[in-house]
């Protein structure tokens, strides 16, 4: 095996893997999981027993998964893109926005208003957490374009997937303009574009009705 494998879901935070593997130009192999399956049919839980992607299975047969260490992975792999700072001081940065959006964004404010199975005490729940965190993280981004002062990182990758399912929950990011902004300007990059089209696009063929219904709000969206 001389290639990288990405196991991913389309729109799903392994958004954040694809973009940052087109971005540094990395040749790898892309397998979309389904409803617990690969496209082969083969069971995912024999790969990763979480069934959780991304999960990045390197030439040596190793596989990688959580999506802050397959990113940090990718950018020390790729060190002429410096997405993953090698300045100490950045380094703990990096982790620190890794560490808020995994855990402060991804895991308690969306994941609960996504999950259909989620109730309606845990959705008002992680709702009502929504405010403080995206204030936080808003006033960090006022008059900037990336979370680190060296520039684009792996932390805005997985930052852009997660802000990408604002268009599926009760959260309007325009009452936080810089949010929405700084969304936007992570499209001018063209992998994050590319990224973005072709998962849209595999999501929406596999889920019509959800697409129509949120259809409205992806026309004031990032589109490349």
């Amino acid at each position: 095996m001389n290639e990288m494998t990405l196991y991913f879901s389309p729109l799903a935070c392994s958004f954040a893997s694809r973009a940052v593997l087109y971005d540094v130009e990395a040749k790898a192999n892309l397998v979309l999981v389904d409803h617990g399956k690969t496209e082969t049919g083969e069971d995912f839980r024999k790969i990763h027993p979480l069934g959780q992607v991304p999960a990045l299975r390197l030439p040596n047969g190793d596989l990688i998964t959580e999506n802050a260490a397959v990113l940090q992975y990718l950018g020390d792999a790729f060190p002429a893109r410096k997405l993953t700072p090698t300045d100490a001081r950045e380094r703990t940065r990096l982790q620190q926005w890794l560490s808020f959006v995994g855990t402060e964004l991804h895991k308690c404010v969306y994941v609960p208003l996504l999950d259909p199975k989620a109730p309606a005490e845990a959705k008002a729940y992680a709702l009502s957490k929504a405010d403080d965190r995206l204030d936080y993280l808003a006033a960090h981004l006022e008059g900037r374009k990336t979370l680190l002062e060296g520039g684009l990182s792996v932390a805005d990758a997985y930052l852009c997937a997660v802000l990408n399912w604002s268009v599926a929950v009760p959260i309007d990011l325009k009452r936080w303009p810089a949010i929405p902004r700084y969304h936007a300007s992570l499209f001018q990059r063209p992998s994050f574009a590319r990224a973005l089209a072709e998962e849209r696009q595999l999501w929406t063929d596999r889920n019509p009705e959800q697409a129509r219904l949120i259809a409205e709000k992806w026309l004031n969206t990032p589109s490349p």
